[in-house]
């Protein structure tokens, strides 16, 4: 790059950061417009020329130049910032159509000098942008139906074309290149691997936009990806920014760009079209309807560069100019640091991930069945076979070709041209794997997501090692490092720890690639081989991951699970088994990506207890008999047993009465023999449906209206009627019939939440009463829920979250339903939730309804009255919540006090106290060996009730008037399930608690290294109390609690983390696979019990034993009422209402690899069922509520944090006063 050319690059980057820069509208509509004749594009120059010229825009300027700047003076003169060159099919693959292609070079050149004496002579600061187009072909698709393999160019040829394209643009002038309207993202990666070649040759460093294309409605580009997938697969290419153009009107793209800001680091461009063509090709949208829609945009913070595509003229690039001349532009968010991968669907792995599964049947040299297809060019039955992976549950696809009877490279290209053509194999990432760098590069070629190398090491010495990262950070890829050096296989914990550090510093420091795109192998060697020095190679192997996790940081670990087992190859069951519990071990270590076949994985849980100790003890060399006791072991099998029930009176009732009378009771035991007898007494299957089926529901709805039957019984109702409708479905389809149902519902838990048993007890409900409900299930995006709102065209949304940060993504879905107007009823719910919040924050974001629901049990009633067709019901809700706002408007006379005022009212804790003394360990210890036995003495189970809107104290509530039967009735089957859950060990409860020395500094506690006072290894940030009190009381912080560094005290504090939720999601998912809803139910509101009482049970012991602080027993209830010495807050509760807090806790802690619980990037613990925490001893600390504090104290504890203010605003807002 020229020092002109620097200058200019840097005052466009300060220009991006001052303001929304503008870009020009389109060259190819704007010279239909000019109506030129045929001879305007031959000119003299190609009067003779032998093909015909018309319409070959680019030509122009060579024949027509003063057209071109023409075109380029009326954006300038519209307000235009940046000129793009006339250049989108100035390349040697388009112009060969109209026999130009060898004056590629001359025009790519022409077109770039008009454009800059364009913007040279035109007064201000302007940039020329050079046009790269998609060209007309598309490497990712196959032009021919009936061979998928088939591609109109290679990926070569495109990379030729674009590069002469290159040279002639930075030699006419531009400032920057940009790719644009790429509709395949494979060509915009030939482009830039074009822009590298130019780069390495003529030392440049010209920088690139990136502008991809959204086809239609579904919100993908034409070769599938959607926005977030596209970014995975360019943001190697460092940007200058990123977006999409043409092909839609700004109103359809508002989606798509959104979802891309919300991921992207880099600034947002969007130069949309003028709405769509009409019928006679002509665009119609008003200039003030485009400029309207992109300032909607702009006024959200959502872009950088805005212009006009298609249809566009100087007048919408005037408007849009003028329209957002105020608008700040969007802040680039810092992104945190994961492997972000792609298909046609992103893949992200990050430390809180749970083990990726990497498919490994499509391997010729690891599976014979499809080496054999391969062989026979059956590419289709291949293609197959990484179906089935898919299906099974591999998240990402290992392809390999090496096998000395192929042409591997052919074999690799022809392959992953075919499973390109299928999305539900094309979705997942692509894993390259070859020891042959040409067949791996010749697959990168056909890949358009992100895929990953398998695999670089420094076998051939760091030269060749950082030239193979180098070129694969070309292509955007990930790499897999093997712990392989100059000497050979790491085969020892040591060299398999260096060599991967030493590996991932070369990388990291000379060869400019991001550690999140490393993926370390320190190599799964075969065990039990009878030779002794592999009998520590499982050890080794689990002890590395935890080493790098320390060294390495943001890589991450993987390994090829089936060599573990090679010596017990022959017996399948076996090498399973093996594989399930090497993972088992691997993945709280650290391991969050796998080579293995994922459908056949056993549970954990499902292999004999006795089988399982001794592959454990194969797998970490504890017994020199192990590996002969493991075949013995395999032998053996376990029985199950069925026990039939007897059956009853009403047995004998009619057919139609008894299938009335299992739905109303909730009996699935014989609804399936019932509802065939029923289906021949009706002409058609609907019939039982509409007929005795829901009669019987209605029954239930009534009774639960009426409250005499509650939601334990309802959920039982609906698990009976869920396998009647099941075994009905197929005669249904088969009888052409259809079912009529009393609304379309659509339930989420909100982007971030896990927690779903609310949710899932109202999808019961509505079901139960003849709604249609649509579950997306945990962690969706407002994006997701919005574009399956309008593909279904759903009645109502439902949205439910647990934790604080739910809160905000509630008001950001009903902001983008709002931008959408979709005009659909949101039902908010879940435990952060409120009335007042909704009122205050929600409702008055979305001009539709807004409706919280506080409980199951009135959401059939909400939405019945949303869907009847009346509006007094909605006028209602208004009124209400404007009355919620106002009542609210005038409490707010009292606001908090002053941050200094409120510490000088700390409360007065004397140092050191009576009894005080130092846990009897420092440091930190994992408990694994609990017993669930002794956690049911802990469990409060009242808020199991309350989770089946039972409301009452436990255990009164079984003895009360209302729902006293029904409480019974759920505590006897709670026991039964608990009893079945001890019984079978379907929950491995598991807890890791430690402790430090510990001093408050202000709001703030300095934890110390217990072997170096010194050394101050943690900060926990604490909140202060800043309310009102209108007597003397003190305003506490947590901090209080603790020992003033001033005092010279030692004091300490302790932290936990415990789960119960390790093991459930299997049954749970069986339980929901066969309709038993209320059993999953069931399993995940025992499991959340067990959680608290293991937390509970475990201060217990921390009270007698671990601090020995007080050594007394208290009853259950004396529990409950927290009667004893000391407290332990949890982040995101009342004392601490910060759940990044949580990230402190866990790295002090290594919950992660300690005990397999991971925090997501909205520190949500999983599994769910899970809880952590701190422990205070000092016998004045107790539980309080920070509730609403000022400003300034937001503002101290973004500062303590060195955390944005609007990022602590986010985590805070429930507590934020000014905010409410």
């Amino acid at each position: 790059m020229t020092a002109s050319t620097s200058d200019s690059i840097k005052s466009f980057q300060t220009a991006l950061k001052e303001r929304i820069l503008i870009l020009d509208g389109p060259m190819g509509t704007s010279i239909q417009n000019m109506g030129l004749p045929s001879d305007a594009f031959s000119g003299t120059r190609f009067a003779e020329h032998t093909h015909d010229l018309q319409g070959n825009n680019d030509v122009l300027s060579l024949t027509l130049p003063d057209a071109i700047t023409s075109i380029h003076d009326s954006f300038l003169s519209a307000g235009a910032d940046i000129i793009t060159t006339n250049t989108f099919n100035s390349n040697s693959i388009s112009q060969k159509e109209y026999g130009l292609d060898s004056y590629t070079h001359e025009l790519n050149r022409t077109s770039a000098q008009l454009a800059r004496s364009c913007v040279d002579k035109h007064l201000g600061t302007q940039w020329v942008a050079g046009s790269l187009g998609p060209t007309n072909v598309t490497t990712s698709l196959s032009p021919d139906i009936d061979r998928p393999e088939k591609r109109s160019a290679s990926f070569d040829d495109l990379v030729n074309a674009y590069k002469e394209a290159i040279e002639g643009l930075v030699e006419g002038g531009i400032d920057f290149l940009l790719i644009e309207t790429a509709f395949d993202t494979l060509n915009a990666k030939a482009a830039y691997c074009a822009i590298d070649d130019y780069r390495e040759q003529f030392n440049s460093d010209i920088p690139v936009i990136i502008s991809g294309t959204i086809t239609d409605l579904s919100g993908r580009t034409l070769s599938g990806q959607t926005p977030e997938a596209f970014w995975n697969s360019v943001r190697h290419m460092n940007p200058l920014a990123v977006g999409f153009n043409c092909s839609l009107g700004a109103k359809d793209l508002k989606g798509p760009i959104t979802e891309l800001a919300r991921v992207a680091d880099a600034p947002i461009c969007l130069y949309p079209n003028a709405g769509l063509p009409n019928a006679y090709g002509e665009y119609d949208e008003a200039p003030e309807y485009t400029a309207s829609i992109i300032h909607e945009l702009a006024s959200n913070g959502i872009v950088n560069i805005v212009g006009g595509c298609c249809g566009t003229t100087p007048d919408h690039i005037h408007a849009i100019a003028d329209i957002v001349t105020g608008d700040e532009p969007r802040v680039i968010p810092k992104i945190s640091p994961a492997t972000r991968l792609s298909g046609l669907e992103p893949t992200t792995i990050n430390q809180q991930s749970l083990l990726i599964n990497v498919g490994e049947r499509t391997n010729v040299t690891g599976s014979r069945k499809f080496a054999n297809l391969i062989k026979e060019n059956n590419f289709h039955e291949a293609a197959a076979v990484a179906r089935e992976q898919v299906q099974n549950g591999a998240q990402i696809l290992d392809v390999n070709m090496d096998d000395a009877m192929l042409d591997s490279e052919k074999a690799m290209v022809t392959f992953l041209r075919h499973i390109a053509t299928e999305p539900e194999i094309a979705k997942i990432p692509i894993m390259i794997d070859s020891s042959d760098w040409s067949i791996i590069e010749a697959g990168l070629q056909q890949v358009q997501g992100k895929a990953i190398v398998n695999s670089i090491s420094l076998k051939d010495g760091e030269e060749a090692f950082l030239s193979k990262a180098k070129e694969a950070r070309k292509y955007g890829a990930a790499v897999i490092v093997m712990a392989f050096d100059e000497k050979g296989q790491a085969d020892t914990l040591e060299r398999k720890v260096n060599i991967c550090e030493r590996a991932y510093t070369l990388l990291t420091r000379k060869g400019y690639f991001p550690p999140e795109d490393i993926i370390l192998d320190p190599n799964i060697f075969a065990v039990a081989t009878g030779i002794k020095e592999h009998d520590n190679y499982g050890k080794d192997f689990i002890d590395a991951i935890k080493e790098l996790r320390k060294r390495c940081p943001h890589a991450q670990v993987s390994g090829g699970v089936s060599n573990l087992s090679f010596s017990f190859r022959g017996n399948d069951t076996l090498r399973e088994a093996m594989h399930t519990v090497f993972l088992y071990h691997a993945v709280q270590a650290g391991l969050n990506m796998a080579i293995v076949n994922a459908g056949r994985l056993p549970i954990y849980e499902d292999i004999p207890a006795d089988l399982r100790s001794v592959i454990e003890d194969v797998i970490f060399n504890r017994s020199e008999e192990a590996a002969g006791l493991l075949l013995e072991a395999a032998k053996g099998s376990n029985e199950s047993f069925l026990v039939e029930k007897e059956g009853d009176s009403w047995r004998d009732m009619e057919t139609l009465d008894r299938l009335v009378h299992s739905i109303v009771q909730g009996i699935d035991e014989f609804i399936i023999d019932d509802t065939e007898e029923a289906r021949s007494l009706f002409p058609t299957a609907v019939e039982v449906i509409e007929g005795p089926l829901m009669d019987g529901m209605n029954i239930v709805g009534d009774h639960f209206g009426a409250g005499k039957m509650f939601l334990p019984q309802v959920v039982k109702s609906a698990r009976a009627m869920k396998k009647a409708v099941a075994y009905l479905e197929p005669f249904i389809e088969t009888e052409g019939g259809e079912r009529r149902n009393a609304g379309k519902i659509l339930l989420a838990t909100a982007r971030g939440d896990v927690h779903d048993i609310g949710k899932n007890i109202v999808g019961v409900v509505l079901r139960c009463n003849n709604y249609e409900v649509i579950d997306l299930g945990v962690m969706v995006p407002a994006e997701d829920i919005i574009n399956e709102a309008k593909n279904k065209k759903v009645d109502v949304i439902g949205i439910s979250g647990l934790i604080t940060p739910s809160l905000g993504e509630m008001i950001y879905l009903a902001e983008r339903m709002e931008i959408e107007k979709l005009n659909v009823p949101l039902l908010i719910g879940g435990a952060t939730t409120s009335k007042l919040h909704t009122a205050l924050r929600i409702d008055t974001a979305y001009e539709s309804n807004v409706v919280h629901v506080n409980d199951a049990s009135r959401a059939v009633g909400v939405v019945s009255q949303l869907l009847d067709g009346t509006q007094d019901f909605q006028e209602e809700i208004t009124k209400e919540y404007a009355a919620v706002r106002l009542a609210h408007d005038k409490q707010q006379t009292s606001q908090p006090i002053d941050l200094e005022t409120a510490r000088n009212n700390s409360a007065n804790i004397d140092f050191p106290y009576e009894g005080m003394r130092s846990p009897t360990f420092l440091g930190t210890k994992a408990i694994d060996e609990i017993n669930i036995r002794e956690l049911v003495q802990f469990i409060d189970w009242t808020p199991f009730f309350r989770t089946w809107d039972l409301v009452g104290s436990y255990p009164r509530i079984l003895n009360d008037e209302i729902v006293g039967d029904a409480a019974k009735d759920l505590y006897s089957d709670g026991i039964s399930m608990l009893e079945e859950v001890i019984e079978k060990n379907w929950i491995t409860p598991r807890a890791v608690i430690g402790f430090w020395p510990a001093n408050s500094i202000g709001d703030d506690i300095a934890v110390f290294d217990h072997k170096n006072k010194d050394n101050q290894i943690a900060t926990l940030h604490t909140l202060r109390q800043q309310v009102r009190h209108s007597d003397s009381r003190p305003h506490y912080a947590l901090s209080d609690f603790i020992a003033p560094i001033e005092s010279k005290d030692d004091d300490h504090i302790g932290a936990f983390v415990v789960s119960t939720g390790h093991g459930i999601d299997s049954h749970c998912e069986k339980f929901s696979a066969e309709g038993d809803d209320y059993r999953a139910i069931m399993l995940q509101a025992l499991a959340d019990r067990l959680a608290e009482a293991c937390a509970e049970y475990l201060h217990h012991r921390v009270r007698n034993e671990y601090w020995g602080y007080q050594k007394l027993e208290f009853t259950n209830e004396e529990l409950i009422r927290e009667r004893y010495q000391g407290i332990r807050p949890a982040p995101g509760y009342p004392a601490c209402p910060d759940h990044t807090e949580k990230t402190t806790i866990f790295s002090l802690l290594d919950a992660s690899n300690s005990i397999g619980v991971h925090l997501s990037e909205t520190f949500m613990m999983s599994p769910g069922a899970s809880v952590s925490g701190l422990y205070f001893a000092h016998p004045s600390s107790r539980y309080f509520g920070v509730r609403k504090i000022g400003r300034d104290q937001v503002e101290d504890y973004a500062k303590r944090k060195g955390m944005p203010v609007n990022e602590i605003e986010r985590w805070l807002d429930p507590v934020i006063s000014y905010r409410s």
